[in-house]
């Protein structure tokens, strides 16, 4: 394989190679696009120097855009490799051209833009050392103005489910931890069927205090507890302990908070098997309820979802939080 610059007699395949590009992975909806616009910027890119090439036995394969953005940044604009070149080191020799001119002019930094749902992308790039620097988001207007209107707001509720009729002593429990997150109210219900159900104002908000509040209770009563939360009207939560361990975690939509490594992914998708185990749930129920997704768009509504996952757990009183 070789690279090289890009010249002007080689405007035809650059093209036809960022033309693919576009096809493979089209511009958002959103964002404006003008084909004859976006060709004059790829011209341009190649008359100041910046277009890389990617050859094997004289056929072109792979195509890099860059722009200088600053004195000391470039940015990566365009990046792309024929599907039957892939897997050829292609993508990372086109880069190592580009860094080594881009070095020797006192550039200091390559910068990209990618797609939040082209994970394929952002775990290479990731890979080659580009760490997450800025995030970008969209919203509809119309959604806007329903989420903005008087009254509306996004909101999170959380309970906690302890395996045990015992009330007093979940009351001394709740009320021995909750001053040490700084909670200025919990209330205890139940039980129903077995279990007794906290609500804490903090930990309605704050999933870090809901887990912490899940482990000090668990651990005290050396009992099994099922924490679950709608967080920001979108995403579900479930975490499950015994004796101040967790044994399961679940997240509907796992890097709704940002991205994360493969295994942690992999990690908050439900266990069927544990969750049979500490509720006696059905796992088949289970497994079909408890999916994960890219996008809360892709699941059940949230409320449903998460009303669903505590019926086939055998829980009472989700949905409701503190307040």
């Amino acid at each position: 394989m070789e690279t090289r610059s890009a010249t002007d007699a080689d405007l035809g395949v650059v093209e036809q190679l960022w033309r693919a590009f576009v096809e493979e992975v089209p511009v958002p909806s959103h964002l404006p696009f003008d084909l004859d616009e976006e060709l004059g910027q790829v011209r341009t890119i190649v008359a100041a120097g910046n277009a890389y090439l990617a050859e094997i036995d004289g056929e072109t394969i792979g195509v890099a855009l860059f722009k200088r953005a600053a004195p000391t940044l470039a940015e990566l604009t365009d990046l792309y490799v024929a599907p039957a070149a892939r897997q050829a080191g292609a993508a990372a020799a086109l880069l190592r051209e580009a860094v080594a001119r881009f070095a020797a002019d006192g550039v200091e930094h390559v910068q990209l833009e990618v797609r939040s749902d082209n994970t394929r992308a952002r775990s290479v790039y990731q890979h080659w050392g580009f760490v997450e620097h800025t995030l970008a988001f969209v919203a509809p207007v119309h959604a806007l103005a329903e989420r903005l209107a008087p009254g509306m707001h996004a909101h999170s509720v959380a309970s906690l489910h302890v395996q045990t009729d015992d009330v007093t002593a979940v009351e001394r429990a709740a009320a021995s931890f909750a001053p040490r997150i700084g909670s200025a109210g919990t209330r205890v219900e139940g039980p129903f069927n077995g279990w007794t159900v906290i609500y804490d104002e903090v930990a309605d908000r704050d999933p870090t205090a809901l887990i912490r509040f899940a482990r000090e209770v668990s651990s005290r009563l050396g009992a099994v507890v099922i924490a679950l939360s709608l967080e920001v009207d979108q995403v579900v939560r479930l975490v499950a302990l015994d004796r101040g361990g967790i044994v399961d975690e679940y997240l509907s939509v796992p890097e709704f908070y940002g991205p994360l490594p493969p295994g942690d992914v992999i990690g908050l998708a439900a266990n069927p098997t544990v969750l049979q185990r500490l509720t006696g749930a059905d796992p088949a129920a289970v497994k079909e309820i408890a999916r994960t997704a890219t996008t809360a768009s892709e699941l059940p509504p949230p409320r449903e979802l998460l009303e669903r996952l505590a019926d086939v757990l055998g829980l009472q009183g989700v949905g409701k939080g503190y307040a």
